[in-house]
């Protein structure tokens, strides 16, 4: 039996916090998006509208990002209880997750603890590496206070978040902590995982480190089968989902097919 579900769109209250929703309904597989660290639901459409109407379509905003209203915890804790939150309000059992950079490192880790309720995951240029330690740590400073003065522009173009600088620079002090941690989670995953990666360096890194971090995925592959790279883009991270949403759509479609599941 097929099941429509109405499309919705609104806030979603979460603990001290509102989240911004969307959800294009239809009797689609559903398909939820995990944006990058500071980045709005925006960046996805492409992607969605790629995929069309055979796929059910939920994104939302963080907290402080886009819509979303401001909150006391900005943790990567919290972000997995909003995904939580996100999909026992959209009445979802089982969802194929999509994340770019911070949001693919949330579908690892939610995916290993909610197994059962993940048909595959779709990771759009993130890798379990990460600038760790004292030296780490104040580099992102010096980049987050040195671009204080961008931010208020860029929460308007969906690139930033209603936070202040030491804010911003805590989220990536402790995403980086995280994604250097993650290689015994990719290890463990027992769903498929697709990644597409983008190619060169992008705001903060240099000297090729993120194509020296992309190979980090190689013995992890080489370790876990449910683990793949579709495809590599010519994009740099912060352009693949405006100029490579094809691959992203494409790698969506071929998981879906090869996991015996239907889009519609």
């Amino acid at each position: 039996m097929t099941i429509e579900h109405a499309a919705w769109t609104g806030m979603l209250p979460v603990e001290d916090t509102e989240l911004y929703v969307t959800d294009t309904g239809g009797a689609g597989l559903p398909v939820v998006y995990l944006n990058g660290a500071y980045a709005d639901q925006s960046h996805w459409r492409r992607v969605i509208a790629d995929l069309g109407v055979d796929y059910r379509h939920i994104t939302y905003d963080e907290r402080a990002r886009g819509k979303s209203k401001r909150s006391a915890d900005y943790s990567f804790e919290a972000c997995l209880r909003d995904l939580d939150a996100v999909l026992q309000a959209r009445g979802v059992d089982r969802a194929l997750l999509v994340g770019w950079s911070y949001g693919g490192i949330l579908t690892w880790h939610w995916t290993d603890r909610n197994p059962e309720r993940v048909l595959g995951a779709v990771t759009v240029d993130a890798f379990p590496v990460g600038l760790t330690g004292e030296e780490g740590h104040a580099r992102i400073r010096k980049l987050f206070r040195r671009m204080r003065w961008l931010f208020p522009i860029a929460a308007r173009l969906g690139l930033a978040a209603r936070m202040t600088a030491d804010q911003h620079a805590d989220v990536n002090i402790e995403l980086n902590e995280i994604a250097a941690a993650s290689i015994p989670v990719l290890e463990r995953l027992t769903r498929p995982v697709r990644f597409v990666l983008a190619t060169g360096d992008s705001l903060g890194s240099k000297d090729g480190e993120m194509d020296e971090g992309r190979k980090v995925l190689d013995p992890i592959i080489a370790r876990n089968p449910n683990i793949t790279v579709s495809t590599k883009v010519a994009s740099n991270h912060s352009k693949i989902l405006r100029n490579d949403s094809p691959a992203v759509a494409q790698t969506v479609r071929t998981l879906v097919a090869g996991n015996g599941h239907r889009a519609g």
